[in-house]
C-alpha cells in the first residue's frame, strides 16, 4: 500500500529534520501482543500441549518463524513450521475479527501525524494478511506504506524492515523516528540508524544511550518526535 509522500521536511528550531515516523503495530498501536500469546496457547492446546507462561517473554515481538520455531522445540510438537504458521495466523485473524483495541494515545497520534502531512509507515513482523486486516481498522489513510514481516529478506531484529521503510518514504534512517514496544523491535530500529522511542508492553526494555523510553503513546506527539532529532546531538 503506497501513497504520495510530501516532499517537504518538518524542521525543528535547531534545524534538524524529522523526515518520517515509522511505527510498529502489535503492542505499539494496537493492544494485540496478548492476542498472539492467546493464539499460541490455543493452537498448542489443540495439538495436545500446554505452554509455559515463562515462554511468553521469549516469543514476544519477534518474527513468527522464531517464535513458532521456539515453541515447536520447547514442546516437542510434531507440527511443521509451515503448518504452525498457518494455524497461528488463522487463530489470530479470527481473534482480531472480533475487534482491534488501540493502545492509549494511538488514535490521537495517528490523527496528528496525518493532519501535519508527516510521512508515516507501519513496520511489523506480522504477515501481510494480518497487517492488512489491522490497517483496515486503524485507517489506511494514516500510512504512506506498510512493511510486513513475510515480505522482507530478514525481519526484526535485523534492520532491513526499517531501512526498507525509510527508503520507501524517501527519508534518511537518521531522520526517522521509530516507535517500538519490544526489545526486538528496538534493536532493529537502532541497527538501522533511526531515533527510537520505546513504549514497553509485555516485557521491559532496558535503558541505553540514545534510547528514549516512555510509559505510553499519550506522552508522544509531533513536538516530542521533532525534539527527538536533536536529542544527544
Amino acid at each position: 500500500m503506497t501513497s504520495t509522500v510530501p516532499a517537504s521536511l518538518t524542521r525543528t528550531a535547531e534545524g534538524s529534520a524529522l523526515q518520517a515516523v515509522l511505527l510498529d503495530m502489535d503492542g505499539t498501536l494496537v493492544d494485540t501482543e496478548g492476542f498472539w500469546w492467546d493464539a499460541e496457547v490455543d493452537v498448542f492446546k489443540d495439538l495436545g500441549y500446554v505452554l509455559d507462561e515463562a515462554w511468553r517473554e521469549v516469543v514476544v515481538g519477534g518474527p513468527m518463524t522464531r517464535s513458532a520455531g521456539f515453541l515447536i522445540e520447547a514442546t516437542g510438537a510434531t507440527v511443521t513450521l509451515a503448518e504452525l504458521t498457518v494455524l497461528l495466523n488463522d487463530k489470530f485473524e479470527e481473534r482480531i475479527g472480533r475487534g482491534v483495541p488501540m493502545m492509549p494515545g494511538a488514535a490521537r497520534l495517528l490523527a496528528e501525524l496525518s493532519a501535519h502531512g508527516m510521512p508515516t509507515a507501519l513496520v511489523s513482523a506480522s504477515h501481510r494478511r494480518i497487517i492488512d486486516r489491522v490497517v483496515d481498522s486503524l485507517g489506511p489513510e494514516h500510512f504512506a506504506l506498510t512493511v510486513a514481516g513475510d515480505e522482507v529478506p530478514r525481519t526484526k531484529p535485523h534492520p532491513d524492515p526499517y531501512l526498507i521503510a525509510a527508503r520507501g518514504l524517501g527519508a534518511a534512517p537518521s531522520g526517522c523516528a521509530v516507535i517500538e514496544d519490544t526489545a526486538t523491535g528496538v534493536a532493529a530500529a537502532e541497527a538501522a540508524g533511526c531515533r527510537v522511542v520505546a513504549v514497553p508492553s509485555v516485557a521491559p526494555i532496558a535503558p541505553a544511550q540514545g534510547r528514549v523510553i516512555v510509559r505510553s503513546l499519550e506522552e508522544v506527539d509531533l513536538v516530542f518526535l521533532r525534539g527527538l532529532m536533536t536529542r544527544g546531538n
